[in-house]
């Protein structure tokens, strides 16, 4: 049986910049492709914001951010038209700004 150190004994032939050329690769490999949305989830999504909105309902929301899909769960506070964001107090009243564009889904819990 060989024994040898594995991966230690290549570590230390690279140089830092190999390292972190690796580490930044493996980063990436782990990004999300953004998916296009067709026009009945558009029309699904406007109708349960506009329910959740007038009744006050608390909704998740699936948006696409720095390159992966993150998701709020919160009541909608208002919509400000001027930037095109959502803002979202959440459960332990924390706010959260979502631009329009980057919604990916809008469900009702």
């Amino acid at each position: 049986m060989i024994r040898d150190r594995g991966r230690i004994k290549w570590v230390s032939m690279m140089l830092p910049e190999h390292i972190k050329m690796l580490r930044d690769w493996v980063k990436e490999d782990q990004y999300e492709e953004r998916k296009e949305i067709d026009e009945q989830q558009l029309e699904l999504m406007n109708m349960t914001l506009s329910e959740a909105i007038e009744f006050d309902q608390f909704v998740t929301i699936t948006h696409y951010r720095n390159r992966n899909y993150e998701i709020v769960v919160g009541k909608i506070h208002h919509w400000d038209q001027m930037t095109g964001r959502l803002h979202i107090i959440d459960h332990f009243e924390d706010v959260h700004r979502v631009p329009i564009t980057a919604i990916a889904d809008i469900r009702l819990t």
